[in-house]
């Protein structure tokens, strides 16, 4: 079996230079635009047309003049963005929620506290935060579920990039996923660690080939890092879930994919936040070096006639001592400069605004091809006499892809912690879940909603009795659980209760 296989040795490719601007090495972007199938790394090709001349002409993909040293800058706005998609969608946790047993609402559903228990860990919305940054920079990101009896009492998330997995999907549905890690090299061989998550099962694998080929399976207590699986699969290399679903989502980060939404397997693949702004990236990067060139180029320079200049002794050279007062006047002699000034100073302008305005205009293009507002990461400022709506209308761009965001991850999330639900049971002992409830997730309508903002849309559906005390509390705590919510719901009416009612004190 070739490795990657095809197509996914496409996606790979794609992914690979998303996150080499995501983790913002210059070296790995060199890399990626000198060594590309695509270009060369001599200046003829950067005339070329099509794919061969696009990527030359990049900025990474230009080969160092001969004689000049590499002074390139590259600005981590690519990582900037990964982070601020995570922070719209997760600087609040969502609360997660199975249907109530009754119609008014009253009754929680039996198995509601072990999942508390299970999505309330600091860990949960610890993964969720960390899948959300390499979602927005790969364009998709795997959570699977697994446990360990020795480590928590319950089963937990973890994060899988989507450079270390091959899924296979029906009708746009992950239906299995192959799950891989390198374990072992030496030499040519690469020994790699395949993890397969099918419904109803995990399997484990290890393989030793080599960088274009998987390989032939050995045993898994060949390596120490597979050697804990041994004992847990049978005779297939397989460890039963207890649960018919599957133990492991996928979340895309948007849809369509439009460069692959030809290829069957590719297809149902998330398309990355710089999709489309690569040219953008590089182009900052381009102007921002440019303008560290110019600083460097501005240094003052001192031009001395030699005849100012101190012998520092035979083979020595001479020197200028740039703190004397007095000096003495002399007629111009051979080989000096012949000049009315004697000294001369020679520094170039700085370009500053005109780099500062084009990197200014491309980051608000690049930022709005990612589907971001400005103002999301901290680059526009707020006028003092600029309104909250005013405000508002300049995240909005943001506030709509956080909102397309939220769908993905709704998506993935329920039918995953039904799993979760399914192989506590099975792994942990009974939690009273009967496998049928769909839990809810929900997201805080804005992330790190402004508290005076906040205290006033609770006492406006408070004067309009439009909200109970229960709601008001969630709204401004929607990161406590369900047992906190209610201590404080109990601790209010605790202190209404005594109030005087009005007029009772004077006997009125």
């Amino acid at each position: 079996m070739t490795w990657p296989p095809k197509p996914y040795d496409t996606m790979l490719a794609k992914i690979e230079e998303h996150d080499a601007w995501y983790v913002g090495d210059p070296a790995k972007l060199a890399q990626i635009y000198q060594d590309s199938k695509a270009s060369h790394k001599t200046r003829p090709s950067q005339l070329s047309g099509g794919l061969v001349g696009k990527v030359a002409r990049f900025f990474w993909g230009r080969p160092t003049p001969a004689g000049q040293q590499r002074t390139r800058i590259h600005i981590p706005l690519g990582s900037d963005i990964a982070t601020t998609s995570a922070d719209l969608l997760f600087s609040e946790p969502p609360r997660i929620l199975l249907p109530k047993l009754d119609a008014d609402g009253t009754q929680d559903h039996p198995a509601q506290k072990r999942l508390e228990e299970i999505v309330g860990d600091p860990s949960f919305a610890a993964t969720l935060v960390e899948g959300a940054e390499v979602q927005s920079a790969h364009g998709g990101v795997y959570l699977r579920i697994v446990w360990d009896k020795d480590l928590l009492d319950k089963p937990f998330l973890t994060v899988v990039a989507a450079d270390g997995a091959i899924p296979k999907f029906l009708f746009g549905r992950l239906q299995s996923v192959m799950f891989w890690t390198i374990i072992h090299t030496e030499g040519q061989k690469i020994v790699r660690h395949v993890e397969t998550h099918g419904k109803g099962w995990i399997q484990h694998q290890v393989f030793e080939g080599t960088a274009s080929e998987l390989g032939n399976p050995v045993p898994l207590t060949e390596y120490s890092a597979t050697s804990w699986a041994a004992v847990l699969v049978n005779e297939e290399s397989r460890i039963p879930t207890g649960t018919e679903r599957l133990t492991a989502a996928y979340v895309p980060n948007m849809l369509p994919q439009r460069t692959w939404r030809k290829i069957l397997e590719l297809a149902p693949l998330g398309r990355s936040d710089f999709d489309g702004v690569e040219a953008l990236f590089d182009a900052i990067d381009e102007v921002w070096s440019s303008w560290m060139r110019d600083i460097r180029l501005a240094k003052a320079r001192v031009f001395v006639d030699q005849n100012f200049l101190t012998t520092d002794g035979p083979g020595s050279g001479a020197s200028f001592d740039d703190d004397q007062e007095l000096f003495t006047a002399m007629p111009p002699s051979a080989g000096s400069m012949e000049s009315d000034k004697p000294i001369d100073v020679a520094q170039f302008a700085i370009r500053v605004a005109e780099h500062q305005q084009t990197i200014q205009e491309l980051t608000r293009a690049a930022l709005r091809a990612a589907g971001f507002s400005p103002a999301s990461l901290g680059d526009d400022s707020v006028s003092v006499q600029e309104t909250a709506t005013q405000v508002k209308s300049k995240e909005r761009l943001s506030d709509r892809t956080r909102d397309k965001k939220i769908r993905y991850w709704k998506s993935a999330l329920t039918p995953l912690i039904q799993a979760m639900l399914e192989v506590d049971a099975a792994v942990f002992g009974p939690n009273k879940y009967d496998g049928k409830a769909r839990p809810e997730v929900r997201f805080t309508e804005k992330a790190q909603q402004d508290v005076l903002e906040l205290a006033e849309t609770v006492a406006m559906l408070n004067s309009a009795e439009a909200i109970s005390t229960e709601l008001k509390v969630r709204m401004v705590h929607p990161d406590w659980d369900k047992d906190k919510v209610d201590e404080e719901v109990e601790r209010i009416r605790s202190e209404r209760s005594t109030v005087p009612e009005p007029f009772t004190e004077r006997g009125l």
